[in-house]
């Protein structure tokens, strides 16, 4: 999960808006894989989400 989240960072920070959205479709369902099998809270998952879509948004 941290791998995927770090790839759309990444992207973003490079400035490929197409990439990091396409990183970030793919970061999705991990993230939500993670929260759940309790690995992390739904809310962690939520908020992982909506900061890295509003940074993608953003650029």
């Amino acid at each position: 999960m941290r791998t995927a989240i770090k790839k759309v960072i990444a992207l973003i920070a490079a400035g490929d808006r197409d990439a990091a959205r396409q990183a970030y479709e793919k970061a999705v369902p991990v993230i939500d894989h993670a929260a759940g099998k309790g690995l992390i809270h739904a809310n962690k998952a939520a908020r992982h989400k909506s900061r890295l879509n509003q940074h993608i948004r953003g650029m």
